[in-house]
């Protein structure tokens, strides 16, 4: 069955509570393991309908916002998710205070219960309505955003479709692009300023009432942060603005002086080379075609998996008119099937989009038949290693996208990666001072923006856009608004990444089936141990940036800019 023809129906509220009911009494009920196991079963195959069937809303809606009947459905999945997690709270203490709980816990993975805890302790009937205001308030940023149309060129384009002029080798062209990139943003400052305001003060409301000081504590639970603290995560920050801050700003100077330029202006970051960016010489449709021919040469499961992709339609790769920003894989766990959705733009971060959610849906994938489904997706800094690494993993076959381009990629690719870390931390620390201060005024919240950006990202020049200069860049960062504090998960994984891409470099023999490994345990172990079983350094540890840091810029001191004009 293919993508389109999968079966999409209204969620009926009062039905599902009944079936939850109905379980929930046979796991109270139960008289014997026997019994309480099959009880448990079947809310499994429950859940797993119910969560498909939030998987195609979502995905059919963002494929085109402007499509009513999806719109009204994603607006009423939005209203009774809330009220349908009260149910799976009640039936998860139900399960966390059974009898049979010892015997469970001898057959199912531990990450489980640890989930289960953690869900306590961010829930109660008392913040449903905060919930479904928090949902609506998201699915307002990302209307929004993607209703953007901004006249360019003689056409009306989305702000992805601007991307590819942003990273123009003409200059005048690039900054053309940028100011009206941003020209949108400062349009609807005061709307977005709006929208991120009564969600702030919405996830304050609800960590106050459950008892919290303020949203982060609350905000790490609700991430599933099983083995590292928001201490672990300051250390961390520190150690990327000592290690890593100096050699970004090093590659930014690099960068200057190979593009001959008298500054380095927000309008020529995204450009590497005189002689323009690599990018892709295909369009999407060669693109997939390339990519399930490399992905049958890596390796004969990842081939499997992504000829499924292919056979069953589970992509959706090209920007078009009201379709949402940005790139996502989810799951419709009732066939098994992950599904990819991307807004490519002729750039090269079609590709790195391309490998970095096939690396999600691989896993999703390989792991497809855990139970429970709960255990299925890790938390999201475990997640972002398959993802990031895959992206690493497929640099042999880069040259079928990139022909003579293809070494210019390497450079942008791996000096990118590096560049991004000082950036990550950033949008955290920004996030532990907004939810600290909930009080902060939409200026006072641009004024830390540019202050922290100062620090990490000390090389921007912001002349001529006053929107970024007042420190607006966070407007554009969905993450913010719509998942609070997922964001330093994206560098700790890119630093285990990185190591990934060393030991194949070294040509490591285990590299792939180091990675294969942990793909196939999904969401069975916490951050650090699946770290441990890819044979990788936490990049907790003390010494593992600092070595990381090393590897990348020798391999980038090996390529000489005479090479890259």
């Amino acid at each position: 069955m293919k993508f389109s023809e999968y079966p999409y129906h209204t969620i009926d509220v009062k039905q599902a509570k009944d079936k939850f009911r109905k379980i929930e009494s046979q796991l109270v009920n139960a008289e014997d393991y026997a019994s309480f196991k099959q009880a448990f079963k079947d809310l499994d195959v429950y859940k797993k309908e119910l969560y498909t069937q939030f998987s195609l809303c979502e995905v059919r809606h963002t494929i085109d916002t402007r499509d009513e009947y999806y719109k009204k459905e994603q607006e009423h999945i939005d209203e009774i998710a809330p009220i349908l997690q009260e149910d799976l709270v009640r039936i998860s203490n139900v399960i966390l205070e059974s009898p049979y709980r010892k015997e469970l816990e001898k057959e199912i993975p531990s990450t489980y219960f640890l989930a289960k805890e953690f869900d306590k302790k961010c829930f109660s009937p008392d913040i449903i309505e905060e919930l479904q205001k928090e949902n609506q308030y998201s699915s307002q940023y990302q209307q929004l955003v993607a209703s953007a149309q901004i006249e360019f060129e003689g056409k009306k384009r989305t702000l992805s479709e601007l991307e590819p002029f942003m990273k123009a080798s003409d200059r005048s062209m690039r900054k053309k692009a940028t100011k009206a990139y941003w020209g949108w943003f400062e349009k609807y400052e005061e709307e977005l300023g709006e929208i991120f305001d009564s969600l702030v003060k919405i996830r304050t409301t609800m960590a106050q009432k459950l008892g919290y000081k303020d949203y982060t504590e609350m905000g790490y639970y609700r991430m599933y942060r099983f083995d590292y603290t928001k201490e672990d995560v300051q250390t961390y920050r520190k150690q990327v603005l000592d290690t890593v801050v100096p050699v970004t700003a090093s590659l930014f100077a690099r960068q200057q002086k190979r593009l001959g330029l008298d500054a380095l202006y927000a309008w020529d970051e995204k450009v590497e080379f005189q002689s323009g960016n690599p990018t892709p010489k295909q369009d999407a449709r060669t693109m997939v075609k390339i990519a399930l021919h490399m992905y049958q040469e890596l390796d004969k499961d990842t081939g499997e998996f992504f000829q499924f992709m292919v056979d069953h339609k589970l992509m959706d790769l090209e920007s078009k008119p009201g379709k949402a920003a940005g790139g996502y894989c989810t799951s419709f766990d009732v066939y098994g099937a992950p599904f990819i959705f991307a807004n490519f733009n002729q750039t090269s971060s079609d590709v790195e989009t391309l490998t970095h959610e096939a690396g999600h849906a691989y896993q999703a994938y390989a792991s497809r038949d855990i139970f429970p489904s709960d255990c299925i997706w890790p938390t999201s800094e475990s997640a972002e290693i398959h993802s990031m690494s895959m992206e690493f993993l497929t640099y042999p076959w880069m040259k079928d996208f990139f022909k003579e381009d293809t070494r210019k990629f390497y450079f942008q690719h791996l000096s990118d990666a590096i560049k991004f870390l000082p950036y990550g931390v950033l949008v955290d620390h920004f996030q532990h001072e907004i939810y600290a201060h909930p009080e902060y005024t939409h200026a006072k919240r641009m004024e830390t923006w540019r202050k922290l950006e100062k620090m990490y990202l000390p090389h921007k020049n912001y002349d001529e856009i006053d929107v970024l200069e007042r420190g607006g860049w966070w407007m554009r960062q969905l993450h913010i608004f719509m998942d609070p504090f997922y964001y330093i998960d994206y560098t700790l994984a890119q630093v285990c990444a990185l190591q990934f891409w060393s030991r194949a470099q070294k040509k490591d023999p285990s590299t792939l089936k180091d990675y294969k490994k942990i793909c196939k345990l999904g969401g069975s172990l916490p951050f650090r141990q699946i770290v441990q079983a890819a044979n990788l350094k936490s990049p907790f540890e003390e010494g593992c940036l600092d070595e990381t840091m090393k590897e990348v810029q020798n391999a980038l001191n090996a390529i000489t800019d005479e090479e890259l004009q």
